[in-house]
C-alpha cells in the first residue's frame, strides 16, 4: 500500500515560545509569510498524500480556521482588487482534505499518534512535525514513501548530529544496508535510545520529526506504560515494534531546521526569505549593511 494518510500532531503546549503561545497556537508561528503547520502540509500534499490527520487540543482552534474558507475576507480582498492576494487565501482552504481530532491532554508524542487511530484505520501512514521544517529538492516524506515501498516497513527519518547534542535527540543503533543494494542511506535499525547520555550514544544518527509507521504501532502504543512525566513516547512504542518487526531508518536528502527553538526558527526564517525572489535581493543587501 502507498502512504495514502498523514498526522500532524499539534497539541503540545509550545512552552519554548512563551510568551507568544500563550494565546496562539505555536503551530501558527510564521515562518516569513506562512506559518510553520502549513509548510508540514505542502510537504505532506507534494508527497501524494491524500488525508491529512491534525492533532489538536485546547487553544488550537486557529489552525482548523487557517484552513478552513473565509468568506468576509475573500470578499474584502475582491472588492479591493487584491486578485493576488485572494488566490493565496483561496488555495489554502482547497489544499487537500483535512480532519482533526482532539488529544484533550497532551500526554506525549505516542499518544497523540495513538488518539488519531479511528481515522487512520489499518494502513500504513506518515508522522510529520512541525518543528521540523525540511528544504529538501524532494519532499522528505516523499523520500521516505520511496523507502517504504521497497521495504514494506516502519521507516524512521534520521539525519547525523555531531558533538553533545546528540543527547537531545532519539538515537539509533543501526546497520546500513549494503552499498550494492542501492541504499547506503538506508539502515536496518537495531535499537533506539531515546536522548542518551553525549558518551553512551550508540550512534550520531539522530531521529529527526518525519516518521512512516505500520498500523501495528497502534496495538503496541496502547500497550506503551508513561515515563516518569506521565507522557507516552513513541520512541518506547517503536523499540516494541521492533521486537515484532523490522524498522529501518533513512538519512534523508536535504537540510532540516529545528524551528521548535527560538535560534533554530530564526536561522530557518532568515534563509528562507533569502531564497524569495520577492524578498531575497533586498533582504540580503539589507543584511550586509548590518554592522555587527
Amino acid at each position: 500500500m502507498r502512504i495514502r494518510k498523514a498526522v500532524f500532531p499539534a497539541a503540545g503546549l509550545g512552552t519554548r515560545f512563551l510568551p507568544a503561545t500563550k494565546s496562539q497556537p505555536k503551530e501558527m508561528l510564521p515562518l516569513v509569510d506562512k506559518p510553520l503547520i502549513q509548510y508540514v502540509v505542502e510537504e505532506a500534499m507534494a508527497s501524494g498524500v491524500e488525508t491529512l490527520i491534525i492533532v489538536t487540543g485546547r487553544g488550537k482552534n486557529a489552525i482548523e480556521d487557517h484552513f478552513d474558507v473565509s468568506y468576509e475576507l475573500e470578499k474584502i480582498l475582491e472588492g479591493r482588487g487584491k486578485i493576488g492576494l485572494l488566490e493565496q487565501v483561496r488555495a489554502i482552504s482547497k489544499m487537500v482534505s483535512i480532519c482533526y481530532v482532539r488529544q484533550k491532554e497532551a500526554l506525549g508524542l505516542g499518544h497523540a499518534i495513538l488518539v488519531a487511530q479511528p481515522l487512520v484505520g489499518n494502513e500504513p501512514f506518515a508522522v510529520l512535525l512541525g518543528d521540523d521544517i525540511i528544504s529538501a529538492d524532494v519532499p522528505c516524506t516523499l523520500q521516505m514513501a520511496e523507502v517504504y515501498e521497497k521495504y514494506q516497513s516502519s521507516v524512521l527519518a534520521t539525519q547525523v548530529v555531531e558533538g553533545p547534542q546528540i543527547s537531545q535527540y532519539g538515537v539509533i543503533r543501526g546497520t546500513p544496508i549494503s552499498e550494492d543494494s542501492g541504499d547506503p542511506r538506508v539502515y536496518n535499525v537495531e535499537d533506539l535510545i531515546e536522548k542518551p547520555a553525549y558518551l553512551e550514544a550508540p550512534s550520531n544518527l539522530a531521529i529527526i520529526g518525519r516518521y512512516i509507521l505500520t498500523p501495528e504501532i497502534f496495538k503496541v502504543l496502547e500497550n506503551t506504560p508513561p515515563d516518569k512525566s506521565g507522557e507516552i513516547q513513541l520512541t518506547n512504542g517503536l523499540k516494541k515494534l521492533l521486537e515484532q518487526q523490522p524498522i529501518h531508518a533513512y538519512r534523508f536528502h536535504g537540510k532540516r531546521y529545528d524551528a521548535g527553538d527560538k535560534l533554530g526558527f530564526l536561522k530557518a526564517t532568515v534563509e528562507f526569505a533569502l531564497k524569495r525572489e520577492d524578498l531575497g535581493e533586498e533582504f540580503r543587501t539589507y543584511l550586509r549593511s548590518i554592522k555587527l
